[in-house]
């Protein structure tokens, strides 16, 4: 198991520039760390390969992690947009998906080259995005209460879905076995917190 921390000793470097990425095994013993140059945000693990990929917001860069050797083997520059946040990654057609809350952006990466490929507008900043492998499909749920999707078609992203949701909507999981994106809705005035389930439609 891998977890992001930014830890006592970790926080009062922040200002200078350190976060950290710790290995914790089935028992819940730390078994190793690795220090990155700022506070770490959310990862992808390869699942065929040892590479981590963590976006590295506060210095507007991909740490590309070697989980065999805990080190820093690469950092890929974030250069138009910022904040980027959550990440998604396709791992069979090499493409790494980051979302950017300034401006709010889909940004595309190849993770055999470390550039961006790709770009599309969404319709605000998000706290996460997923990639649906057998329908090809990039979700991304936006703090302005739209649920924006983006079919795969070949090097380019073509926006397909450009759906309201309730405001604060901001906590999700995607389940592709079910074609199914469950979006948690918090209570709001007279109306009580309830989970909305999005279906995908399609292939």
């Amino acid at each position: 198991m891998i977890v992001g921390y930014a830890g006592a000793k970790q926080l009062r470097k922040r200002e200078e520039g350190t976060g950290g990425l710790g290995f914790i095994d089935t028992n819940g013993k730390r078994i190793a760390d690795i220090v990155v140059d700022a506070h770490p945000e959310s990862f992808q693990l390869e699942k065929t390969g040892s590479r981590i990929f963590v976006n590295v917001p506060d210095k507007k860069e991909i740490e590309v992690i070697d989980a065999a050797n805990h080190s820093v083997k690469a950092r890929w520059p974030v250069t138009s947009a910022e904040d980027n946040f959550p990440i998604a990654l396709d791992e069979a057609h090499h493409c790494l998906f980051i979302g950017c809350r300034n401006p709010p952006q889909l940004l595309v990466f190849d993770t055999e080259t470390g550039k961006q490929i790709a770009s599309g507008q969404v319709a605000g900043g998000t706290d996460d995005l997923f990639y649906d492998a057998s329908r090809s499909r990039i979700y991304v749920l936006t703090n302005r209460g739209f649920l924006e999707v983006f079919q795969q078609e070949a090097d380019h992203y073509k926006r397909i879905g450009h759906y309201p949701t309730p405001p604060r909507s901001q906590t999700r999981l995607l389940v592709p076995e079910w074609g199914a994106l469950f979006v948690a809705v918090p209570a709001q005035g007279d109306q009580n917190a309830e989970i909305r389930v999005y279906q995908a439609q399609g292939r």
